[in-house]
This record gives structure tokens, sequence and C-alpha cells, in this order.
């Protein structure tokens, strides 16, 4: 691999790192505020923090013809994706959450063959597979432990995670044509804008009126670091590294969340969520590594 693509795997570990505490933040925060408010503080504040940076950089835009384009894929991963994950985070853990969260590798790789968009390799697919497989027996190992209903959580992220696989493969060859921070500024200030008028619609803007004081500092992280920052660092990872292999980095997430949900709200820790990291970081290693050539 060459070192443009371990700069962006490296790039990458630090967005899904974030991600991952976007997640416990998101568990905190989901007794006082419905899937569409939590979305609206992510991506609200996030857009609130890209545009002027983006306007002071002075950044390349995307082309006309590609805005429809941008727009939609933002729409459909900032607003549907997001929804539904807020959804699946109310049904079970932080970490299980994110363990489901963690099959993205799997997604984007048959999505990225699907569309032609990346070819694969024996070593990836090993990777992968051992990644994946470390999830699927972290997530059955500790079933008995999990809330009541935790399946429909995890169900319900790993068909929203095709949202995200498209979008990875999807937004690679546009960002190229303008520039990773103008095309996530125009993507997410699309989906800010429709979350906006649903939440308006739903009354969703209703819960403010309850916020404590560490719920608005929860909820302005959430912007800021689980929103501008995490996904900044997101699309530099793609401009950088193929897709399977900036994905693939989603399986530190867990981690993440696992650790600051156990500070915030006392989710345990459990045996085999860290034996099934093992497995995740293994995969990381192989699928992000090449063999030397003879």
């Amino acid at each position: 691999m060459v070192v443009g693509e371990w700069a962006g795997v490296a790039i990458a570990l630090a967005s899904s790192s974030f991600g991952g505490t976007a997640a416990a933040i998101t568990r905190y925060l989901v007794d006082g505020a419905d899937p569409v408010l939590l979305a609206i503080l992510r991506w609200g504040i996030g857009f609130l923090c890209l545009l002027p940076c983006a306007l002071l950089l002075g950044v390349r835009w995307p082309q006309r013809p590609d805005w429809p384009v941008v727009m939609l894929l933002g729409i459909c991963f900032f607003g549907l994706f997001f929804i539904l994950y807020n959804i699946a985070v109310s049904y079970t853990t932080a970490a299980r959450a994110s363990l489901a969260l963690a099959t993205l590798p799997l997604h984007t790789m048959m999505v990225g063959a699907l569309l032609g968009v990346e070819r694969l390799s024996a070593r990836k697919i090993t990777g992968v597979g051992i990644a994946v497989l470390g999830v699927a027996a972290a997530l059955a190992a500790g079933l008995a432990q999990s809330p009541p209903g935790a399946w429909r959580g995890e169900l319900i992220m790993t068909g929203a995670v095709f949202c995200m696989a498209f979008y990875n493969v999807l937004s690679r060859s546009l960002m190229r044509r303008s520039s990773a921070l103008g095309f996530l500024t125009v993507g997410m200030g699309a989906g800010a804008v429709m979350l906006v008028l649903v939440g308006l619609v739903k009354g969703s803007f209703a819960a403010f009126e309850h916020f404590t004081m560490a719920q608005w500092i929860a909820g302005v992280y959430l912007g800021i670091c689980g929103g501008a920052l995490a996904f900044i660092l997101w699309v530099m990872a793609l401009a950088r590294a193929t897709p399977t292999r900036v994905t693939n980095t989603m399986t530190v997430n867990p981690i993440a969340a696992a650790l600051l949900a156990a500070l915030l709200i006392g989710e345990p820790i459990t045996g085999n969520l860290l034996v099934g990291l093992v497995a995740v970081f293994a995969g990381i290693w192989i699928a992000t590594s090449e063999a030397k050539a003879a």
C-alpha cells in the first residue's frame, strides 16, 4: 500500500474514533430527544461549523451538473441514514450498535464491486471477512446481556449501513471533480435542511425546552466532533484511500463507543466485545496491508 493510502487509513481511524464517541453521546441523549432532533443537532451544528470554513478557505465547489447528485447523496446519508442510526441506538447499547455499524466494510466492498468502482482481492476479502465475523461473534455471544429487543436496533443498523456504503463508493469521483470540503459542505447542508423541515413538521424542537446544561454540552459536542470534525476527516480519507480500506476502520468505532458509554451511562464492557474486537483488528491489518513483492 502506498504512502498516501496509509495516510488515508490513519485519517479514517481518527474519524471512526470520533464517530464511536458520537454513538455514546447519542445513547446518552436518546431519552430526551427523538431521532430527527438528534440528527439535527449533529448535522445542523456540523454544517454551521463547515460552511464558514469552506467560505474562508475558498474551496472548489461541486460542478453545476453534479449538484443534484451531491445533494441527493447528502439527503440519503446525513438525513435518512442518521435517522435510522438514531432509531437503532435507541434499541440497543452504544457498543452493540457500533459493532453492527462495523459491517460497513462488507457492504462497501459489495457495493463497490457491484458498481465496478473497486477491484476485489483475496487479501481484502479475507480481511473484511475476519472483521465482520468478529462483529457477528461478539453480537451473538453477548445477546443474553443486551437490552430486551436489542436485535431490532442491530438489524436496523445493518440495513441502514447500505446508505453509507453507497455514499462512500459514489462520493469519491464527485470529490475529485470538486474538493473534499466543498463536496462535504453541500451534502451536509442538503441533509441538514431536510432534517430541519422534517423536525418542524414533527414538532421535534419542543424537546429543547427540557434540555439540561449537560444535554446541551453533549449536543454541541455531537455537532462539532461527531458531525463536522469526524466527517471532514472521513472525506479526507476517502480522497486518499480506497472505500473498502477507509470503511474497514469503522471497526474501531465500538471501542470508542464502549469506553465513553461506560463512563456516561454505565454500559458494561463485556468480554465477548473484547474478543470480537481482536478479530476486528486482525481484519483491519489484513485488509489494509499488502504482501511484499518477491
